[in-house]
């Protein structure tokens, strides 16, 4: 079976010629479940954006699904794996939620009456369904992040890559985040965070990112409650 995701030798300046990746390799099977946590300015997000390629590296290459990155082949991966910003405003720009979650089967060229279906779906499984005539402006970031995930599951993608799907929720949003996610059996989850709680509670396995290298790979509890690793790399056990 191909891998979900896989990563060989990845390597990723800016244009100013900082160095974001430096030859990264990793896998992820199907239905797993990873987080990928590291310190601010690791190159977890120039990850995520290299997969579906709205970064392209350097060097190294990007399989998704058993596709490689290409020219060629961006669109099916887009619709393989979808990212849910940090920011859901990134992520949402249409006057109401209906409109939002839409967008992207409107794009695939889907029947009026499936488009609809879609919506309702992805609406009910991030629990918005009664929020679909609501102006998204005017939601809490809570409910944004829900709305802002919904528009990928719209598009039914295998694989979720999420970029602090937590920051910025208060604790009840955050544990009703953590059991939403919880609930996505079946699917790939590859989530960058900061929240080791939630790393731990949604995740099998922790990949260290830091200064754009892989610093450790293992199985999530070995990995965040090694203090001293931890510590390392400017981050704290759960």
């Amino acid at each position: 079976m191909s891998a979900a995701v896989e990563v060989e030798h990845l390597s990723y300046a800016y244009p100013d010629g900082r160095t974001a990746l430096d030859d990264v390799s990793l896998r992820l099977e199907p239905g797993e479940r990873a987080a990928l946590v590291g310190p601010n300015g690791s190159g977890k997000s120039t990850l995520l954006l290299n997969l579906i390629g709205v970064l392209r590296a350097q060097r190294g290459t990007v399989r998704v699904g058993g596709l490689p990155l290409g020219d060629d082949t961006v669109g099916r991966i887009r619709a393989l794996a979808g990212l849910v910003f940090q920011n859901p405003d990134d992520q949402l720009f249409s006057p109401f939620v209906r409109q939002d979650v839409a967008f992207g089967p409107l794009h695939m060229g889907l029947a009026r009456e499936d488009v609809e279906a879609r919506v309702a779906r992805a609406l009910a499984a991030v629990g918005m369904r009664d929020y679909a005539d609501r102006i998204s402006y005017h939601l809490s970031i809570g409910e944004k992040k829900r709305v802002a995930l919904a528009t990928i599951l719209s598009m039914e993608p295998q694989i979720l890559l999420l970029d602090e799907p937590s920051a910025g929720l208060d604790p009840r949003a955050r544990r009703e985040l953590i059991s939403l996610l919880a609930g996505f059996n079946g699917r790939t989850l590859f989530v960058s965070t900061h929240d080791m709680r939630l790393a731990r509670d949604l995740c099998q396995r922790v990949i260290v990112l830091d200064g754009g290298r892989v610093a450790a790979d293992g199985a999530a509890d070995a990995v965040l409650y090694d203090a001293a690793l931890m510590e390392r790399h400017g981050l704290e056990t759960p």
